[in-house]
């Protein structure tokens, strides 16, 4: 760990040298890379940097106990001695965790679509919900969010609901949303006061660019037509509205969020190459099936992830074992326990697998 430490300072102050390098703001892409890749460095020196004075001091105290000249300051120095020794067993928790290695994707943008299940109309008001939590989330993490689709009911939710979120981590930390939401609570359209169980799914796709995703333009079928709204009212009189159909997959995207047709045709080809990838990485995960299964659980959208529990104010992930009797709070973007649970266990697992 060491050795790799050593290394990654070397990188750190080639990347400090770099970035005081005025040729470098001339390329906008690679200035972005550089200050990324400094930026990540940056956590990883400052860990090793405490970790190399706690060794100092450890060494320092060793020495001190071994001196046997001044009894008082021998017990000082035992003391002392203990807690380095604990800092010394976290941070070097800490720095192997930062040395894991990452998900290729975890800093990608995300699509994210949320669809009513059970429920029909609650469910409906539910995904509005959750669109506002993630929505809120995203905000309090300097994230931006961009609608890209959406199908709403007369009752102010959505069928269906497909928006991007952009920004640091997004991927890494949203990844572990795919799945089915259940919430239990009285409809505001219950006159009697019933508990009704409803359920939602979430899908979370990383955002591919066009360079990584290739689709042939002999492959499409692109249809367009007038964009309608709740109850089949016209929300305007052009042909703005675009269905894409991806022929060899037979999976098909529409989009009406934008009076523009061309805008509503690249929002479509986002999520296009969004399904396609996960289309691809389904696959590819058939295809290991005989491999170790996380239990932190697939991402799979079959998958019941999740309980919000009005009544009593419950928010239970089922995959992390993990209750929160503050769900108010959770549907105001206050989700942040829950996302680091889930981003631990990940990490703790892959550990688990790096050992074994």
């Amino acid at each position: 760990m060491i050795d790799r430490l050593e290394n990654l300072r070397v990188r750190y102050r080639e990347l400090e040298e770099a970035v005081s390098d005025p040729y470098l703001l001339k390329d906008p892409a690679k200035y972005k890379a550089t200050m990324k890749e400094r930026s990540k460095l940056a956590v990883i020196d400052e860990a090793y940097t405490s970790y190399l004075q706690i060794l100092k001091g450890i060494e320092d105290s060793r020495a001190l106990i071994k001196d046997e000249s001044d009894p008082e300051m021998r017990d000082m120095a035992r003391e002392e001695l203990k807690g380095l020794e604990g800092s010394k067993e976290d941070l070097e928790l800490k720095l192997r965790d930062l040395l894991m290695p990452r998900d290729p994707l975890a800093d990608k943008s995300v699509i994210v679509e949320i669809r009513a299940g059970t429920g029909g109309d609650e469910a409906a008001l539910f995904v509005s919900d959750l669109f506002r939590m993630y929505s809120r989330y995203a905000d309090g993490q300097g994230w931006k969010v961009e609608v890209l689709d959406g199908s709403s009911t007369e009752l102010g939710g959505y069928r269906e609901i497909i928006f991007s979120v952009n920004g640091d981590s997004v991927y890494e930390r949203l990844r572990w949303e795919s799945g089915v939401h259940r919430v239990q609570r009285v409809p505001a359209t219950e006159n009697a006061g019933r508990i009704h169980t409803s359920a939602v799914t979430v899908a979370v796709l990383p955002e591919m660019e066009e360079t990584e995703i290739d689709i042939r333009n002999e492959d499409l079928r692109i249809d367009v037509m007038r964009a309608g709204g709740p109850g089949g009212q016209c929300v305007n009189t052009t042909d703005s509205a675009v269905r894409i159909t991806h022929l060899p997959t037979g999976l098909v995207v529409h989009c009406q969020d934008e009076k523009s047709q061309i805008k509503n045709k690249a929002k479509a080809m986002r999520i296009l190459r969004a399904r396609l990838y996960e289309l691809e990485e389904s696959k590819r995960q058939a295809e290991r099936a005989a491999d170790r299964k996380s239990q932190i659980g697939s991402g799979d959208r079959s998958e019941r992830i999740r309980t919000y529990n009005f009544p009593q104010n419950r928010l239970t992930d089922h995959r992390v074992d993990l209750t929160l009797y503050k769900l108010e709070l959770c549907m105001e973007g206050d989700i942040g326990d829950i996302i680091d649970a889930l981003v631990l266990h990940a990490r703790e697992e892959l550990m688990k697998a790096e050992r074994t």
